[in-house]
């Protein structure tokens, strides 16, 4: 099996298990607070994951020069997990989904001061239509119900702090392991979690709130129903499985070739959305799907053939 087709069935898996996960949180985000469900999944994510940094190489591959890169990659990943569940607390998941997906524009913007890389006008031009596909999704004429405008910032809050894990992700990846990755990811998880507990574990900073995301943070930690003990069990299973499969894909691929492969995550959280929790997209969220999915592929193909272009190039200097 060639390093590219590998690269592209370990983001299809990661894409998976992701939406898998999102369903899970959805699913107890009424009853439980998030911090609890982080928990209880980086529990399992860190034990799977240090099993794999065994199979790999042992602990050693967790040493790394560049432990401050580390640390912010985890806190970004950290922040941007618990501003898009917060998210699915209240919004449709295909919605959020579709939100979240400004992350690759994102991804592009950040790429010109943190990787040193040109932008040419073309895909500046996919940035502000996708962008435009997030403010026909937020325009104030937009009937949301009961959803907030301050909720749909939730995952384009969450985009955002993803796209700069991704791009510490392009710079670290390239000489660590896929395990530690996921490990130092899993450790930071677990670590905030546990300061969340102690801090508000008994739930008296949810007293007197009202948004229901605000609660979902806040709400005091319960013992898990017996039939909810599999979708925590699952959640921390898909949390290994996402951490190591993405940081396995875009170590073995072109970056810009594995990224347009996570929009699988789009029709992913359409069916769930429908199938599990009866979420039909509204009109304006199929036109911002097509904006945003559109622009955002259209950047991964302009990379993708500036990249051609590079490779079929005459090396400066000849041996």
């Amino acid at each position: 099996m060639s390093t590219s087709l590998r690269a592209i069935l370990f983001i299809l898996l990661g894409v998976l298990c992701g939406s898998l996960n999102d369903v899970g949180i959805k699913l107890l985000s009424g009853e439980y607070p998030l911090h609890q469900m982080v928990f209880v999944r980086s529990v399992i994510g860190v034990t799977i994951t240090l099993v794999l940094v065994q199979m790999e190489g042992g602990v050693a591959l967790l040493r790394t020069d560049r432990p401050a890169l580390h640390m912010l990659r985890a806190v970004l990943v950290v922040f941007s997990n618990m501003l898009f569940f917060s998210a699915l607390a209240v919004m449709p998941l295909g919605a959020a989904t579709a939100l979240f997906f400004v992350a690759p524009l994102f991804i592009t913007i950040l790429a010109i001061p943190l990787l040193g890389e040109t932008v040419g006008r073309h895909r500046i031009a996919a940035v502000l239509i996708g962008l435009v596909g997030v403010a026909v999704m937020m325009a104030p004429g937009v009937d949301w119900g009961d959803i907030g405008r301050a909720s749909l910032l939730l995952p384009v809050a969450a985009a955002c702090c993803y796209a700069g894990m991704q791009v510490l992700t392009r710079k670290l990846g390239a000489y660590t392991a896929a395990s530690s990755l996921a490990f130092y990811i899993q450790l930071t998880f677990l670590t905030v979690s546990a300061l969340f507990f102690v801090v508000a574990g008994d739930g008296r900073f949810a007293e007197g709130l009202t948004h229901p995301s605000a609660i979902f943070l806040l709400r005091a930690w319960v013992w898990p129903e017996q039939q909810d003990l599999w979708v925590f069990a699952g959640i921390g299973v898909m949390s290994a499985a996402i951490g190591y499969c993405m940081g396995m894909a875009y170590k073995l691929g072109n970056a810009s070739v594995v990224a347009s492969y996570e929009y699988a995550a789009l029709p992913l959280a359409l069916l769930w959305g429908w199938l599990i929790f009866a979420e039909v997209p509204r009109h304006v969220v199929w036109v911002g799907i097509v904006l945003i999915a559109g622009a955002g592929l259209y950047v991964f193909a302009r990379e993708r053939a500036r990249d051609r272009v590079l490779a079929a190039s005459p090396p400066l200097r000849h041996p």
